[in-house]
């Protein structure tokens, strides 16, 4: 059975770095039981590992996955990247089965609309609204959170050097400042940190990178900073990497 690791209680998110470790999913053909109950600000966590779901993934993607996942991933150039696509789809189609009693294929999907503009290419969304889920992924890996609120998660690569000097410019003012004052080794893997938390807020609000990111502060140090009405916290993962869920209270 695949362990469910909760977020902690509201509180501790106030007192101090909290770094939730999430379930790793195991690959086909292992069955999942359906899970208990999502429950208000306890997010539920899963890791994908490209290299061990790839395999069956492939084979079993024209089983699991819908017209459009199987297009979107043939359109991808590279062939790790087509391969943690349908990883990452694979996975969430299961988890959101198993959560609702249906085969992975029978979970219908659609678009929330647009906070920014009102179109209908908001987040993804079940349309009854009884579960959220968010996913992120990036060559490699993959995380997948369902939740009972509103739900955002981002996984990132630490990034090379040149490539924070460029991205910086975009972070909220102090948010750079945090960077600027850090010895220069250490500033990848805190672009990283704050990265990660800032998308995962923006994919939780429904916007993604349509919105500012210099808008909002969530901190660059080990304490995530919660915009008002959120949970913020860094996510366990392997080295060389970040992760973050925000959550709705």
């Amino acid at each position: 059975m695949i362990p469910l690791i909760p977020a902690p209680p509201p509180e501790l998110y106030e007192s101090g770095p909290v770094l939730l470790r999430p379930a790793v999913l195991p690959p086909l053909p292992a069955a999942l039981p359906r899970p208990p109950g999502v429950r208000p600000l306890r997010p539920q966590l899963w890791l994908v590992a490209t290299e061990a779901h790839r395999d069956t993934a492939a084979r079993y993607a024209s089983l699991v996955l819908d017209a459009a996942e199987l297009a979107r991933a043939e359109e991808f150039r590279r062939p790790g990247d087509r391969a943690t696509y349908l990883c990452a789809h694979v996975g969430l189609r299961r988890l959101l089965g198993a959560h609702l009693g249906v085969a992975p294929r029978s979970v219908t999907m659609e678009r929330a609309p647009c906070p920014c503009c009102g179109g209908a290419h908001g987040r993804p969304v079940l349309p009854d609204g009884r579960l959220h889920f968010s996913l992120s992924h990036c060559e490699g890996l993959s995380l997948i959170a369902v939740a009972a609120g509103p739900v955002g998660v981002d996984i990132e690569r630490v990034p090379p050097p040149h490539l924070v000097t460029e991205a910086a410019e975009v972070l909220h003012p102090v948010e750079a400042a945090e960077l600027t004052a850090l010895a220069e080794a250490r500033v990848p893997d805190a672009f990283a940190r704050v990265w990660t938390r800032k998308e995962a807020y923006l994919k939780g609000l429904g916007v993604g990178l349509g919105a500012d990111p210099a808008a909002e502060y969530v901190g660059a140090g080990p304490v995530p900073a919660a915009p008002p009405g959120w949970y913020l916290a860094d996510v366990a993962v392997p080295d060389g990497h970040h992760a973050a869920v925000a959550l709705l209270r």
